[in-house]
């Protein structure tokens, strides 16, 4: 029987440092290759599109109808805001393969399948539409105060899930304006004699 030399024997350090370089590879591979259809940068990058289109159109009904310069101002901000994040998000889909939209229910990313939170609904939209100026814009400030408050979860979820730089920075992003605006618009909703909608309870998923 051939006994082992000392050269046979790989010292434990350099076998653990072999293991590590290895997973560290392994890591940065999967880094390289694109999200798959079912992803949570897929998703996420659909549903929060689908999500800041709907900022985008109440935005545009109040800043075309507003006489508050204040609130044209919000409206116009909150448009580029988010326009120049849908761009972004349907160029990575673009440069993933991917297509704008997928084949799944929105939110399945985040495993409950269904309604994105904080959307509004066609009636509101509607009220929006048709509301005289000054009913508008306040109206206007409680639908996105609860619109943005859906997409926190969302950005959170987001930052969860990945490992890939471009989609941390954006949903960063997300939630610091966000959550900013949503300060924003509570002091302007009572500057105007309105009152913000409540919190909705903690660990629940809402639709409104």
């Amino acid at each position: 029987m051939k006994r082992l030399s000392r050269e046979d024997l790989a010292p434990p350090a350099v076998t653990l440092l072999a293991l590590a370089l290895a997973l560290l590879a392994f890591v940065l591979y999967l880094q390289g290759r694109p999200p798959g259809e079912g992803s949570a940068e897929a998703g996420f990058a659909r549903d929060m599109s689908v999500h800041h289109a709907q900022a985008v159109e109440m935005a545009g009904i109040v800043r075309d109808k507003t006489r508050d310069p204040a609130i044209r101002t919000l409206a116009t901000d909150i448009t580029l805001t988010q326009q120049a994040q849908i761009g972004q998000m349907h160029g990575w889909l673009a440069a993933w393969g991917l297509p704008l939209t997928g084949t799944g229910p929105p939110m399945a990313w985040m495993g409950h399948a269904g309604r994105m939170p904080g959307m509004a609904t066609p009636e509101q939209i509607n009220r929006l539409r048709d509301a005289p100026p000054e009913e508008a814009d306040r109206l206007f400030l409680r639908l996105m105060i609860e619109h943005h408050r859906g997409a926190i979860p969302m950005a959170e979820a987001a930052l969860e899930r990945t490992d890939r730089p471009e989609v941390e920075r954006l949903a960063g992003a997300i939630l610091r304006s966000q959550r900013g605006e949503i300060r924003l618009m509570q002091q302007m909703l009572r500057e105007r004699g309105g009152e913000a909608p409540a919190r909705p309870h903690a660990g629940r998923h809402r639709g409104g």
